[in-house]
């Protein structure tokens, strides 16, 4: 068997069902199939890979700095790996999902990525409502930047591509929050990138796929990550007595606790509880621990 060492890497910077789109050090980009019957590559893996014809068989998937993962009613999976911070788009129209949001959050903070949200559509009227949800996560810390994509594209690039020109940052957002807008905005010919994936993987074989990687720059210093959807994130990996050490202002409270192993749902002394009744915690973000808590400690058969 040929040494992993010895093998080309590659990043994967695209997936379709099992396929993979592998982009190599030069630029190249072709289709790649996992060993086995079960695809485990996510878009940012660095793998290892031997030719196969026109095509490539990946071998191995180098050791990954962070994974992220999504889930539906029945499972978790892996869906982004290698990344450097996290863009949560957000705006008042369509308002955003608050749970959404702290999921996003809280599974950036359980492997280690920054954070930041960003508020689009401030030039319509919903703007105001949206900035008073978000008042809770600017309390704990989140950074939280302002843009109108559309109505001021210039000055939302002026801000906003310095923030993101080194490293790949996760874009995430519902539906109509401006992911493409932004996308289209900070990265040049995007339609050419698409293309590039849609030839790899052949016309015969194309669709949407599922994650999507764009460099920002001819030099590929950037580069932006485009997750269709804002399903809720896997947190199954989370063990429930560190769930409060990851909303902060949870765990500003938890010291306060009789017990040590406090789930801060009905037991006695309980320091998280007297800060929710004193309004130093907001009822939305409470009610979201538990909701969460309940998903974690429920049987999962």
């Amino acid at each position: 068997m040929v040494a992993t060492v010895e093998l080309d890497i590659a990043r994967v910077v695209a997936g379709h069902g099992r396929h993979v789109v592998l982009e190599t050090p030069e630029g190249r980009r072709l289709i790649g199939h996992p060993r086995g019957k079960k695809s485990e590559c996510v878009v940012g893996d660095l793998v290892r890979w031997r030719a196969s014809g026109d095509e490539g068989v990946v071998e191995h998937i180098e050791p990954r700095r962070n994974l992220l993962f999504r889930q539906d009613e029945w499972r978790s999976k892996s869906f982004a790996a290698n990344i450097d911070r996290i863009l949560v788009l957000v705006a008042g129209e369509p308002m955003f999902s608050e749970s959404q949001l702290a999921r996003a959050l809280i599974a950036a903070d359980s492997a280690g990525i920054p954070a930041i949200v960003l508020l689009n559509k401030t030039d319509l009227p919903s703007a105001d409502a949206a900035r008073e949800r978000l008042q809770p996560y600017r309390g704990i810390g989140v950074a939280v930047h302002e843009a109108a994509l559309k109505a001021h594209p210039d000055e939302a690039r002026e801000r906003l591509a310095p923030l993101l020109a080194e490293g790949a940052t996760l874009v995430l957002g519902p539906s109509g929050s401006g992911k493409s807008t932004l996308i289209n905005l900070l990265v040049r010919h995007a339609k050419a990138q698409v293309g590039e994936i849609s030839t790899a993987l052949g016309s015969g074989r194309h669709t949407t796929t599922a994650t999507t990687w764009y460099w920002l720059d001819a030099q590929r210093r950037g580069a932006l990550i485009d997750s269709p959807g804002f399903q809720e994130f896997g947190l199954h990996h989370v063990d429930a007595q560190q769930l409060p050490l990851l909303m902060p202002d949870l765990s500003a409270h938890a010291a306060a606790c009789r017990f040590y192993n406090c789930t801060h749902r009905q037991e006695p002394g309980c320091g998280v509880r007297a800060a929710a009744e004193r309004g130093e915690i907001a009822p939305s973000r409470y009610r979201i621990y538990l909701e969460i808590l309940d998903g974690l400690t429920r049987p999962r058969w």
